[in-house]
Protein backbone atom coordinates (compact mmCIF):
# COMPACT_ATOMS: atom_id res chain seq x y z
CA UNK A 1 0.00 0.00 0.00
CA UNK A 2 1.44 3.36 -1.04
CA UNK A 3 2.12 5.74 1.83
CA UNK A 4 -0.47 8.51 1.97
CA UNK A 5 0.69 12.12 2.28
CA UNK A 6 -1.86 14.66 3.46
CA UNK A 7 -2.68 17.43 1.02
CA UNK A 8 -1.35 20.15 3.36
CA UNK A 9 2.14 18.63 2.97
CA UNK A 10 1.85 17.27 -0.54
CA UNK A 11 0.74 20.57 -2.06
CA UNK A 12 2.76 22.88 0.16
CA UNK A 13 4.07 25.81 -1.95
CA UNK A 14 7.79 25.65 -2.78
CA UNK A 15 8.12 29.03 -4.51
CA UNK A 16 6.96 32.60 -3.99
CA UNK A 17 4.74 32.30 -7.05
CA UNK A 18 2.86 29.37 -5.49
CA UNK A 19 2.02 31.31 -2.31
CA UNK A 20 -1.71 31.95 -1.97
CA UNK A 21 -3.13 35.27 -0.82
CA UNK A 22 0.21 36.83 0.24
CA UNK A 23 1.30 38.58 -2.96
CA UNK A 24 2.52 41.76 -1.26
CA UNK A 25 4.79 39.84 1.12
CA UNK A 26 6.17 37.63 -1.65
CA UNK A 27 6.95 40.69 -3.79
CA UNK A 28 8.70 42.47 -0.91
CA UNK A 29 10.88 39.48 -0.05
CA UNK A 30 11.87 38.88 -3.68
CA UNK A 31 12.78 42.55 -4.13
CA UNK A 32 14.93 42.51 -1.00
CA UNK A 33 16.84 39.49 -2.37
CA UNK A 34 17.19 41.05 -5.84
CA UNK A 35 18.58 44.32 -4.44
CA UNK A 36 20.75 42.67 -1.81
CA UNK A 37 18.94 44.40 1.08
CA UNK A 38 18.61 41.47 3.45
CA UNK A 39 17.85 42.19 7.10
CA UNK A 40 19.35 40.06 9.84
CA UNK A 41 15.96 39.39 11.52
CA UNK A 42 12.40 38.99 10.24
CA UNK A 43 9.13 38.50 12.11
CA UNK A 44 6.28 36.72 10.29
CA UNK A 45 3.00 37.05 12.19
CA UNK A 46 -0.60 36.23 11.35
CA UNK A 47 -3.38 33.64 11.83
CA UNK A 48 -2.75 29.91 11.61
CA UNK A 49 -2.40 28.18 8.28
CA UNK A 50 -1.76 31.25 6.10
CA UNK A 51 1.83 30.46 5.04
CA UNK A 52 4.20 31.96 7.63
CA UNK A 53 6.54 28.97 7.99
CA UNK A 54 6.18 28.13 4.29
CA UNK A 55 7.25 31.66 3.32
CA UNK A 56 10.22 31.41 5.70
CA UNK A 57 11.36 28.17 4.05
CA UNK A 58 10.99 29.58 0.53
CA UNK A 59 12.90 32.71 1.55
CA UNK A 60 15.68 30.61 3.11
CA UNK A 61 15.94 28.46 -0.03
CA UNK A 62 16.01 31.51 -2.30
CA UNK A 63 18.89 33.32 -0.57
CA UNK A 64 21.01 30.15 -0.56
CA UNK A 65 20.09 28.93 -4.05
CA UNK A 66 23.18 28.63 -6.29
CA UNK A 67 21.23 29.23 -9.52
CA UNK A 68 18.13 31.37 -8.75
CA UNK A 69 15.77 32.41 -11.55
CA UNK A 70 15.52 35.95 -12.87
CA UNK A 71 12.71 36.81 -10.45
CA UNK A 72 14.67 35.28 -7.52
CA UNK A 73 12.78 31.99 -7.23
CA UNK A 74 14.73 28.93 -6.00
CA UNK A 75 15.76 26.67 -8.87
CA UNK A 76 15.08 23.40 -7.01
CA UNK A 77 17.95 21.56 -8.73
CA UNK A 78 21.14 22.89 -7.12
CA UNK A 79 22.86 21.19 -4.20
CA UNK A 80 21.47 23.69 -1.66
CA UNK A 81 17.86 23.21 -2.84
CA UNK A 82 18.20 19.43 -3.02
CA UNK A 83 19.76 19.15 0.44
CA UNK A 84 16.90 21.17 1.91
CA UNK A 85 14.27 19.11 0.08
CA UNK A 86 15.85 15.89 1.39
CA UNK A 87 16.14 17.20 4.96
CA UNK A 88 19.95 17.17 5.18
CA UNK A 89 20.71 20.88 4.83
CA UNK A 90 23.12 22.41 7.34
CA UNK A 91 22.29 25.94 6.20
CA UNK A 92 18.62 26.06 7.17
CA UNK A 93 17.68 25.25 10.76
CA UNK A 94 14.15 25.06 12.19
CA UNK A 95 13.50 25.41 15.90
CA UNK A 96 10.20 24.94 17.75
CA UNK A 97 10.06 27.54 20.50
CA UNK A 98 7.13 25.78 22.16
CA UNK A 99 9.42 22.92 23.27
CA UNK A 100 12.72 24.85 23.33
CA UNK A 101 11.80 27.89 25.35
CA UNK A 102 14.42 28.03 28.11
CA UNK A 103 17.63 30.03 28.48
CA UNK A 104 19.72 26.87 27.90
CA UNK A 105 18.00 26.33 24.53
CA UNK A 106 18.83 29.90 23.50
CA UNK A 107 22.43 29.37 24.66
CA UNK A 108 22.71 26.32 22.39
CA UNK A 109 21.26 28.37 19.53
CA UNK A 110 23.84 31.11 20.15
CA UNK A 111 26.62 28.54 19.91
CA UNK A 112 25.20 27.22 16.60
CA UNK A 113 25.05 30.71 15.12
CA UNK A 114 28.84 30.98 15.20
CA UNK A 115 29.26 28.11 12.71
CA UNK A 116 29.39 29.39 9.10
CA UNK A 117 27.31 27.69 6.39
CA UNK A 118 28.80 24.82 4.37
CA UNK A 119 26.84 25.52 1.17
CA UNK A 120 25.50 28.94 0.24
CA UNK A 121 26.01 32.32 1.84
CA UNK A 122 23.68 32.30 4.85
CA UNK A 123 22.71 30.19 7.83
CA UNK A 124 18.98 30.72 8.29
CA UNK A 125 17.32 30.01 11.64
CA UNK A 126 13.53 29.65 11.52
CA UNK A 127 12.03 29.85 15.02
CA UNK A 128 8.37 28.83 14.98
CA UNK A 129 5.87 29.88 17.69
CA UNK A 130 8.44 32.33 19.03
CA UNK A 131 5.93 33.84 21.46
CA UNK A 132 6.29 30.67 23.57
CA UNK A 133 9.81 31.68 24.68
CA UNK A 134 10.06 32.64 28.32
CA UNK A 135 10.92 36.22 29.33
CA UNK A 136 14.40 35.10 30.39
CA UNK A 137 14.95 33.34 27.05
CA UNK A 138 13.86 36.48 25.19
CA UNK A 139 16.33 38.58 27.14
CA UNK A 140 19.12 36.06 26.52
CA UNK A 141 18.31 36.19 22.81
CA UNK A 142 18.42 39.99 22.53
CA UNK A 143 22.15 40.50 21.98
CA UNK A 144 22.46 37.73 19.39
CA UNK A 145 19.37 38.95 17.56
CA UNK A 146 20.65 42.52 17.44
CA UNK A 147 24.21 41.81 16.27
CA UNK A 148 24.44 38.31 14.75
CA UNK A 149 27.32 37.17 12.55
CA UNK A 150 27.19 38.34 8.93
CA UNK A 151 26.14 34.90 7.72
CA UNK A 152 23.22 34.48 10.17
CA UNK A 153 19.59 35.42 9.42
CA UNK A 154 16.73 34.85 11.88
CA UNK A 155 13.12 34.36 10.82
CA UNK A 156 10.65 34.35 13.71
CA UNK A 157 7.09 33.12 13.18
CA UNK A 158 4.18 33.61 15.56
CA UNK A 159 0.39 33.68 15.73
CA UNK A 160 0.35 35.98 18.79
CA UNK A 161 2.37 39.07 18.05
CA UNK A 162 1.14 40.87 21.15
CA UNK A 163 3.01 38.41 23.40
CA UNK A 164 6.43 39.30 22.00
CA UNK A 165 8.57 41.81 23.90
CA UNK A 166 8.86 45.27 22.33
CA UNK A 167 12.66 44.94 22.46
CA UNK A 168 12.40 41.92 20.14
CA UNK A 169 9.94 43.66 17.80
CA UNK A 170 12.24 46.66 17.42
CA UNK A 171 15.05 44.41 16.11
CA UNK A 172 12.97 42.70 13.39
CA UNK A 173 11.33 43.58 10.10
CA UNK A 174 7.69 42.69 10.70
CA UNK A 175 5.44 41.14 8.04
CA UNK A 176 1.74 40.74 8.82
CA UNK A 177 0.11 37.87 6.93
CA UNK A 178 -3.57 38.13 5.95
CA UNK A 179 -6.31 35.56 6.15
CA UNK A 180 -6.78 33.84 2.83
CA UNK A 181 -9.98 34.88 1.09
CA UNK A 182 -12.73 32.39 0.28
CA UNK A 183 -12.33 32.77 -3.53
CA UNK A 184 -8.59 32.01 -3.26
CA UNK A 185 -9.23 28.92 -1.12
CA UNK A 186 -11.94 27.71 -3.52
CA UNK A 187 -9.65 28.20 -6.51
CA UNK A 188 -6.78 26.28 -4.89
CA UNK A 189 -9.04 23.42 -3.78
CA UNK A 190 -10.47 23.15 -7.30
CA UNK A 191 -6.97 22.84 -8.76
CA UNK A 192 -6.02 20.14 -6.25
CA UNK A 193 -9.27 18.25 -6.91
CA UNK A 194 -8.48 18.32 -10.66
CA UNK A 195 -4.99 16.94 -10.08
CA UNK A 196 -6.39 14.18 -7.87
CA UNK A 197 -9.15 13.36 -10.40
CA UNK A 198 -11.88 14.22 -7.88
CA UNK A 199 -15.24 15.68 -8.95
CA UNK A 200 -16.63 18.11 -6.40
CA UNK A 201 -19.50 20.62 -6.62
CA UNK A 202 -18.83 24.34 -6.33
CA UNK A 203 -21.24 24.67 -3.41
CA UNK A 204 -19.26 21.99 -1.57
CA UNK A 205 -16.01 23.88 -2.19
CA UNK A 206 -17.54 27.05 -0.71
CA UNK A 207 -18.62 25.15 2.39
CA UNK A 208 -15.05 23.86 2.87
CA UNK A 209 -13.64 27.37 2.37
CA UNK A 210 -16.05 28.94 4.85
CA UNK A 211 -15.38 26.23 7.44
CA UNK A 212 -11.61 26.82 7.11
CA UNK A 213 -12.01 30.44 8.33
CA UNK A 214 -9.18 31.87 6.22
CA UNK A 215 -6.63 29.08 6.85
CA UNK A 216 -5.44 27.15 3.79
CA UNK A 217 -4.07 24.30 5.92
CA UNK A 218 -7.46 23.84 7.59
CA UNK A 219 -9.17 23.82 4.18
CA UNK A 220 -6.84 21.07 2.91
CA UNK A 221 -7.39 19.02 6.06
CA UNK A 222 -11.17 19.28 5.62
CA UNK A 223 -10.74 18.38 1.96
CA UNK A 224 -8.87 15.16 2.87
CA UNK A 225 -11.52 14.30 5.45
CA UNK A 226 -14.29 14.81 2.89
CA UNK A 227 -12.52 12.69 0.27
CA UNK A 228 -12.14 9.89 2.83
CA UNK A 229 -15.89 10.05 3.48
CA UNK A 230 -17.22 10.58 -0.05
CA UNK A 231 -14.62 9.14 -2.40
CA UNK A 232 -14.04 10.61 -5.86
CA UNK A 233 -17.58 12.02 -6.26
CA UNK A 234 -18.32 14.78 -3.73
CA UNK A 235 -21.66 16.59 -3.46
CA UNK A 236 -22.83 19.49 -1.38
CA UNK A 237 -25.18 17.28 0.65
CA UNK A 238 -22.37 14.88 1.54
CA UNK A 239 -20.10 17.70 2.68
CA UNK A 240 -22.83 19.18 4.89
CA UNK A 241 -23.48 15.75 6.39
CA UNK A 242 -19.81 14.93 6.95
CA UNK A 243 -18.78 18.26 8.48
CA UNK A 244 -22.01 18.64 10.48
CA UNK A 245 -22.73 22.04 8.89
CA UNK A 246 -26.15 23.62 9.16
CA UNK A 247 -27.61 23.87 5.68
CA UNK A 248 -28.58 27.24 4.15
CA UNK A 249 -32.06 25.84 3.60
CA UNK A 250 -32.90 25.96 7.32
CA UNK A 251 -32.29 29.71 7.45
CA UNK A 252 -34.29 30.33 4.28
CA UNK A 253 -37.23 28.33 5.65
CA UNK A 254 -36.99 30.08 9.02
CA UNK A 255 -37.03 33.50 7.38
CA UNK A 256 -40.09 32.55 5.33
CA UNK A 257 -41.88 31.43 8.51
CA UNK A 258 -41.05 34.73 10.20
CA UNK A 259 -42.21 36.74 7.15
CA UNK A 260 -45.55 34.95 7.32
CA UNK A 261 -45.84 35.58 11.05
CA UNK A 262 -45.86 31.82 11.70
CA UNK A 263 -43.96 31.45 14.97
CA UNK A 264 -45.10 27.82 15.29
CA UNK A 265 -43.14 26.75 12.20
CA UNK A 266 -40.15 28.76 13.42
CA UNK A 267 -40.13 26.93 16.75
CA UNK A 268 -40.51 23.54 15.05
CA UNK A 269 -37.59 24.30 12.74
CA UNK A 270 -35.43 25.29 15.71
CA UNK A 271 -36.38 22.05 17.46
CA UNK A 272 -35.39 20.10 14.34
CA UNK A 273 -32.00 21.82 14.37
CA UNK A 274 -31.44 20.84 18.00
CA UNK A 275 -32.58 17.27 17.37
CA UNK A 276 -29.87 16.90 14.73
CA UNK A 277 -27.23 17.81 17.31
CA UNK A 278 -26.35 21.32 16.21
CA UNK A 279 -25.12 23.82 18.77
CA UNK A 280 -27.76 26.42 19.63
CA UNK A 281 -25.24 29.28 19.75
CA UNK A 282 -23.82 28.33 16.35
CA UNK A 283 -27.38 28.27 15.00
CA UNK A 284 -28.00 31.74 16.39
CA UNK A 285 -24.74 33.07 14.94
CA UNK A 286 -25.61 31.56 11.55
CA UNK A 287 -29.06 33.17 11.67
CA UNK A 288 -27.49 36.59 12.28
CA UNK A 289 -25.14 36.01 9.34
CA UNK A 290 -28.10 35.02 7.17
CA UNK A 291 -29.96 38.24 8.01
CA UNK A 292 -26.81 40.22 7.35
CA UNK A 293 -26.47 38.63 3.91
CA UNK A 294 -30.12 39.44 3.15
CA UNK A 295 -29.50 43.04 4.15
CA UNK A 296 -26.42 43.16 1.92
CA UNK A 297 -28.49 41.85 -1.03
CA UNK A 298 -30.85 44.82 -0.83
CA UNK A 299 -28.40 47.00 -2.77
CA UNK A 300 -26.48 46.13 -5.90
CA UNK A 301 -23.28 47.85 -4.76
CA UNK A 302 -23.04 45.84 -1.52
CA UNK A 303 -23.47 42.42 -3.14
CA UNK A 304 -19.71 42.26 -3.52
CA UNK A 305 -19.53 41.67 0.26
CA UNK A 306 -21.09 38.21 -0.19
CA UNK A 307 -18.75 35.20 -0.24
CA UNK A 308 -21.27 32.65 -1.48
CA UNK A 309 -21.67 30.39 -4.53
CA UNK A 310 -23.73 31.91 -7.35
CA UNK A 311 -26.65 29.49 -6.88
CA UNK A 312 -27.03 30.55 -3.25
CA UNK A 313 -26.69 34.25 -4.10
CA UNK A 314 -29.73 33.92 -6.38
CA UNK A 315 -31.79 32.53 -3.47
CA UNK A 316 -30.67 35.39 -1.26
CA UNK A 317 -31.67 37.95 -3.88
CA UNK A 318 -35.12 36.39 -4.25
CA UNK A 319 -35.78 36.32 -0.52
CA UNK A 320 -34.33 39.78 0.11
CA UNK A 321 -36.75 41.22 -2.46
CA UNK A 322 -39.66 40.38 -0.14
CA UNK A 323 -38.09 41.89 3.01
CA UNK A 324 -37.91 45.56 3.87
CA UNK A 325 -34.65 47.05 5.13
CA UNK A 326 -36.38 48.19 8.32
CA UNK A 327 -37.68 44.69 9.04
CA UNK A 328 -34.28 43.09 8.41
CA UNK A 329 -32.61 45.67 10.65
CA UNK A 330 -35.04 45.02 13.49
CA UNK A 331 -34.72 41.23 13.06
CA UNK A 332 -30.92 41.49 13.13
CA UNK A 333 -31.17 43.58 16.28
CA UNK A 334 -33.24 40.83 17.92
CA UNK A 335 -30.82 38.02 17.02
CA UNK A 336 -27.65 39.90 17.98
CA UNK A 337 -29.15 40.92 21.33
CA UNK A 338 -30.14 37.31 21.96
CA UNK A 339 -26.65 36.15 20.99
CA UNK A 340 -25.03 38.63 23.39
CA UNK A 341 -27.11 37.39 26.34
CA UNK A 342 -26.93 33.68 25.47
CA UNK A 343 -24.18 32.67 27.90
CA UNK A 344 -25.78 34.48 30.84
CA UNK A 345 -29.25 33.01 30.26
CA UNK A 346 -30.54 30.40 32.68
CA UNK A 347 -32.77 28.78 30.05
CA UNK A 348 -30.88 29.24 26.79
CA UNK A 349 -33.38 27.40 24.63
CA UNK A 350 -36.22 29.57 25.90
CA UNK A 351 -34.16 32.68 25.17
CA UNK A 352 -33.78 31.70 21.50
CA UNK A 353 -37.39 30.60 21.21
CA UNK A 354 -38.56 33.93 22.61
CA UNK A 355 -36.35 35.74 20.06
CA UNK A 356 -37.90 33.69 17.23
CA UNK A 357 -41.42 34.48 18.47
CA UNK A 358 -40.57 38.16 18.76
CA UNK A 359 -39.17 38.07 15.24
CA UNK A 360 -42.32 36.42 13.86
CA UNK A 361 -44.56 38.92 15.68
CA UNK A 362 -42.46 41.74 14.30
CA UNK A 363 -43.68 41.00 10.79
CA UNK A 364 -47.33 41.26 11.90
CA UNK A 365 -46.66 44.81 13.03
CA UNK A 366 -44.80 45.77 9.89
CA UNK A 367 -47.36 44.25 7.51
CA UNK A 368 -50.45 45.50 9.34
CA UNK A 369 -52.97 46.93 6.81
CA UNK A 370 -53.13 50.69 6.56
CA UNK A 371 -56.51 52.30 7.26
CA UNK A 372 -57.83 53.72 3.96
CA UNK A 373 -58.04 57.46 3.66
CA UNK A 374 -59.62 59.60 0.95
CA UNK A 375 -56.90 61.74 -0.59
CA UNK A 376 -57.55 65.30 -1.88
CA UNK A 377 -58.10 65.60 -5.60
CA UNK A 378 -55.53 67.21 -7.83
CA UNK A 379 -57.83 70.19 -8.65
CA UNK A 380 -56.32 73.67 -8.18
CA UNK A 381 -56.59 74.91 -4.65
CA UNK A 382 -59.11 77.76 -4.08
CA UNK A 383 -58.14 81.10 -2.75
CA UNK A 384 -57.33 81.07 0.98
CA UNK A 385 -60.37 81.54 3.16
CA UNK A 386 -60.85 81.29 6.91
CA UNK A 387 -60.20 77.61 7.58
CA UNK A 388 -63.17 75.52 8.59
CA UNK A 389 -62.96 73.13 11.48
CA UNK A 390 -62.37 69.41 10.68
CA UNK A 391 -65.93 68.58 11.76
CA UNK A 392 -67.39 70.91 9.16
CA UNK A 393 -65.51 69.28 6.30
CA UNK A 394 -67.66 66.91 4.20
CA UNK A 395 -66.63 63.31 4.75
CA UNK A 396 -67.50 62.07 1.25
CA UNK A 397 -65.06 64.37 -0.56
CA UNK A 398 -62.79 66.39 1.76
CA UNK A 399 -61.91 69.79 0.37
CA UNK A 400 -58.27 70.54 -0.42
CA UNK A 401 -56.34 71.99 2.47
CA UNK A 402 -56.03 75.79 2.32
CA UNK A 403 -52.57 77.19 1.93
CA UNK A 404 -50.98 78.49 5.14
CA UNK A 405 -51.36 82.23 5.40
CA UNK A 406 -47.97 83.79 6.11
CA UNK A 407 -47.50 86.24 8.91
CA UNK A 408 -47.71 89.90 7.88
CA UNK A 409 -44.48 91.19 6.41
CA UNK A 410 -43.44 94.47 8.03
CA UNK A 411 -41.97 95.64 4.73
CA UNK A 412 -45.37 95.31 3.03
CA UNK A 413 -47.92 95.93 5.79
CA UNK A 414 -46.17 98.88 7.34
CA UNK A 415 -44.59 99.13 10.77
CA UNK A 416 -46.35 97.53 13.74
CA UNK A 417 -45.26 100.50 15.88
CA UNK A 418 -46.48 103.97 15.33
CA UNK A 419 -45.75 107.20 17.11
CA UNK A 420 -47.31 107.11 20.49
CA UNK A 421 -47.68 103.30 21.00
CA UNK A 422 -48.44 99.89 19.54
CA UNK A 423 -50.67 99.22 16.54
CA UNK A 424 -53.53 97.15 17.98
CA UNK A 425 -54.93 96.55 14.50
CA UNK A 426 -51.64 95.09 13.28
CA UNK A 427 -51.36 92.86 16.35
CA UNK A 428 -54.89 91.49 15.84
CA UNK A 429 -54.18 90.84 12.16
CA UNK A 430 -50.99 88.98 13.02
CA UNK A 431 -52.75 86.87 15.68
CA UNK A 432 -55.52 85.99 13.21
CA UNK A 433 -52.95 85.00 10.58
CA UNK A 434 -51.09 82.76 13.05
CA UNK A 435 -54.38 81.11 14.04
CA UNK A 436 -55.20 80.40 10.39
CA UNK A 437 -51.73 78.93 9.85
CA UNK A 438 -52.18 76.64 12.84
CA UNK A 439 -55.62 75.57 11.66
CA UNK A 440 -54.30 74.84 8.18
CA UNK A 441 -51.57 72.69 9.69
CA UNK A 442 -54.13 70.75 11.65
CA UNK A 443 -56.10 70.08 8.47
CA UNK A 444 -53.09 69.02 6.40
CA UNK A 445 -51.47 66.87 9.12
CA UNK A 446 -54.03 64.12 8.99
CA UNK A 447 -52.08 61.15 7.66
CA UNK A 448 -53.37 57.66 8.33
CA UNK A 449 -51.29 55.43 10.56
CA UNK A 450 -51.24 51.82 11.71
CA UNK A 451 -50.87 50.25 15.10
CA UNK A 452 -47.26 49.42 14.19
CA UNK A 453 -46.58 53.10 13.37
CA UNK A 454 -48.00 54.18 16.72
CA UNK A 455 -46.02 51.54 18.61
CA UNK A 456 -42.80 52.68 16.97
CA UNK A 457 -43.51 56.30 17.99
CA UNK A 458 -44.53 55.12 21.46
CA UNK A 459 -41.23 53.21 21.86
CA UNK A 460 -39.28 56.25 20.63
CA UNK A 461 -40.94 58.39 23.30
CA UNK A 462 -40.07 55.78 25.96
CA UNK A 463 -36.41 55.80 24.86
CA UNK A 464 -36.44 59.62 25.03
CA UNK A 465 -37.66 59.47 28.63
CA UNK A 466 -34.91 56.99 29.51
CA UNK A 467 -32.30 59.36 28.09
CA UNK A 468 -33.76 62.12 30.29
CA UNK A 469 -33.54 59.78 33.33
CA UNK A 470 -37.34 59.74 33.71
CA UNK A 471 -37.24 56.07 34.62
CA UNK A 472 -40.58 56.01 36.46
CA UNK A 473 -42.49 57.38 33.49
CA UNK A 474 -40.62 55.14 31.05
CA UNK A 475 -41.38 52.06 33.15
CA UNK A 476 -45.07 52.95 33.41
CA UNK A 477 -45.40 53.49 29.64
CA UNK A 478 -43.45 50.35 28.78
CA UNK A 479 -45.68 48.28 31.03
CA UNK A 480 -48.93 49.81 29.77
CA UNK A 481 -51.22 47.92 27.39
CA UNK A 482 -52.49 49.94 24.42
CA UNK A 483 -56.04 49.94 23.01
CA UNK A 484 -56.58 51.51 19.61
CA UNK A 485 -59.49 53.38 18.06
CA UNK A 486 -58.23 54.35 14.60
CA UNK A 487 -61.21 56.19 13.18
CA UNK A 488 -60.07 58.47 10.37
CA UNK A 489 -61.52 61.67 11.90
CA UNK A 490 -61.13 60.87 15.59
CA UNK A 491 -58.21 58.51 16.26
CA UNK A 492 -57.36 57.78 19.86
CA UNK A 493 -55.19 55.42 21.86
CA UNK A 494 -55.93 54.49 25.44
CA UNK A 495 -53.53 53.04 27.97
CA UNK A 496 -54.16 52.04 31.57
CA UNK A 497 -52.22 52.59 34.79
CA UNK A 498 -52.50 50.93 38.18
CA UNK A 499 -52.89 53.97 40.43
CA UNK A 500 -55.10 57.05 40.50
CA UNK A 501 -52.22 59.25 41.64
CA UNK A 502 -50.11 57.99 38.78
CA UNK A 503 -52.98 58.69 36.41
CA UNK A 504 -53.36 62.24 37.68
CA UNK A 505 -49.59 62.82 37.55
CA UNK A 506 -49.31 61.69 33.92
CA UNK A 507 -52.35 63.76 32.87
CA UNK A 508 -51.02 66.96 34.42
CA UNK A 509 -47.28 66.67 33.87
CA UNK A 510 -46.64 64.51 30.82
CA UNK A 511 -49.71 64.04 28.62
CA UNK A 512 -49.45 67.31 26.61
CA UNK A 513 -45.79 66.69 25.83
CA UNK A 514 -46.54 63.06 24.96
CA UNK A 515 -49.35 63.96 22.56
CA UNK A 516 -47.23 66.61 20.85
CA UNK A 517 -44.36 64.15 20.34
CA UNK A 518 -46.63 61.37 18.99
CA UNK A 519 -48.48 63.76 16.65
CA UNK A 520 -45.24 64.99 15.12
CA UNK A 521 -44.02 61.43 14.68
CA UNK A 522 -47.25 60.29 13.01
CA UNK A 523 -47.93 63.55 11.10
CA UNK A 524 -51.46 63.48 12.47
CA UNK A 525 -52.62 66.36 14.65
CA UNK A 526 -55.97 64.72 15.50
CA UNK A 527 -54.68 61.72 17.45
CA UNK A 528 -55.52 61.79 21.16
CA UNK A 529 -53.91 59.81 23.98
CA UNK A 530 -56.08 58.81 26.94
CA UNK A 531 -54.81 57.54 30.27
CA UNK A 532 -57.28 55.57 32.37
CA UNK A 533 -57.24 53.58 35.58
CA UNK A 534 -57.20 49.80 35.19
CA UNK A 535 -60.90 48.75 35.38
CA UNK A 536 -60.48 46.07 38.04
CA UNK A 537 -58.67 48.56 40.28
CA UNK A 538 -61.46 51.12 40.20
CA UNK A 539 -63.52 48.95 42.55
CA UNK A 540 -60.62 48.65 45.00
CA UNK A 541 -59.14 51.11 47.40
CA UNK A 542 -56.52 53.33 45.80
CA UNK A 543 -52.99 52.05 46.32
CA UNK A 544 -50.45 54.52 47.74
CA UNK A 545 -48.22 55.82 44.97
CA UNK A 546 -46.75 59.20 45.93
CA UNK A 547 -44.29 59.38 48.88
CA UNK A 548 -46.77 61.30 51.00
CA UNK A 549 -49.47 58.67 50.38
CA UNK A 550 -47.08 55.87 51.31
CA UNK A 551 -46.10 57.69 54.50
CA UNK A 552 -49.75 58.17 55.52
CA UNK A 553 -50.48 54.52 54.82
CA UNK A 554 -47.54 53.44 56.97
CA UNK A 555 -48.74 55.69 59.81
CA UNK A 556 -52.17 54.14 59.55
CA UNK A 557 -50.88 50.57 59.63
CA UNK A 558 -48.19 50.88 62.33
CA UNK A 559 -48.91 52.36 65.73
CA UNK A 560 -45.19 52.61 66.59
CA UNK A 561 -44.64 55.03 63.74
CA UNK A 562 -47.46 57.25 64.97
CA UNK A 563 -45.84 57.35 68.45
CA UNK A 564 -42.45 58.09 66.87
CA UNK A 565 -43.92 60.95 64.88
CA UNK A 566 -45.51 62.43 68.04
CA UNK A 567 -42.38 62.00 70.20
CA UNK A 568 -40.03 63.54 67.64
CA UNK A 569 -42.57 66.15 66.50
CA UNK A 570 -42.10 65.10 62.87
CA UNK A 571 -43.94 66.89 60.10
CA UNK A 572 -44.58 64.31 57.41
CA UNK A 573 -45.74 65.69 54.09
Amino acid sequence: MEQFIVSARKYRPNSFEALIGQDNIARTLKNSILRGQLAHAYLFCGPRGVGKTTSARIFAKSINCLHPTEDMEPCGTCESCLSFAEGRSYCIHELDAASNNSVDDIRNLTDMVRIPPQIGKYSVYIIDEVHMLSASAFNAFLKTLEEPPAHAIFILATTEKHKILPTILSRCQTYDFNRISIPDIVSNLRQIATQEAIEIEDDALHILAQKADGAMRDALTLFDQTVAFCGKQITYTQVVQNLNVLDYDYYFRLTEAARNGNHTDALLLFDEVLQKGFNALHFLSGLSSHLRDLLVCKHEASKALLSLPPSVVVRYEEQAAGCSVKWLYQALSITTTCEAGFKQAGNQRLLIEFALIKWAMLLNEVSEPVIPKAKPTAAPAPAPTPAATPEATPKAAPAPAPKPIPAPNPAQQGPTLRPGGLSIKAMLAQAEAEQQVEQSKQVTEKEAFTQADFRNSWNSYIELQKEKNRTSLAAALQKAELFFNLEADNPSVTFFVDNASQQDWIRKKNLPEMEEFIRKQLHNSLVRILVELTPELEQQAAKPYMPSEKAKQMMKDHEELRHLKTDLELDIK
